[in-house]
């Protein structure tokens, strides 16, 4: 197990609660949940060309995204509509119940992706014991949004 990956993954996982907050905050200012997650992104890049700058990687390296697989650039659509999704519907249903269905469709998807290897991911079969942990995650979200 790895635990120092786990551990660093959950806490990225905790900063997406904060995140949810945040975007809602923004879309209040900047008028619509698209405009925030446009500011978002905006920030984000500022943020990541001085990571990349101050890393060992160089903006030469992202040369080689340009030989990823056409649907490999779906990911920043993707990132943009989970944003928009944040900042326009966080606020109406709370982060807790926002957070638990995004979970839940990750979940879903995530056992498809495993089982078949679909992305580049290691097959993972879906069994008795991943089926029954993927369940309690659903159940969970369910007794969030309730509440």
């Amino acid at each position: 197990m790895q635990v120092a990956a786990m551990t660093l993954t959950a806490l990225a996982g905790a900063t997406l609660a904060v995140q949810v907050g945040l975007n809602a905050t923004m879309r209040g200012h900047a008028g619509s949940a698209m405009a925030a997650a446009l500011v978002n992104f905006a920030v984000g890049t500022v943020f990541l060309l001085v990571a990349v700058l101050a890393g060992r990687n160089s903006l030469g390296t992202i040369a080689g995204a340009a030989g990823a697989p056409w649907w490999a650039w779906g990911a920043g659509i993707l990132g943009g509509l989970y944003i928009a999704a944040s900042a326009a519907f966080g606020p109406l249903i709370g982060g807790a119940t926002f957070l638990a269905l995004i979970v839940a469709g990750q979940m879903i998807a995530a056992i498809a992706l495993d089982h078949y290897g679909w992305l580049g991911f290691p097959v993972r079969p879906l069994d008795a014991t991943r089926a029954a942990g993927a369940l309690l995650v659903i159940v969970g979200m369910f007794l969030l949004a309730r509440g």
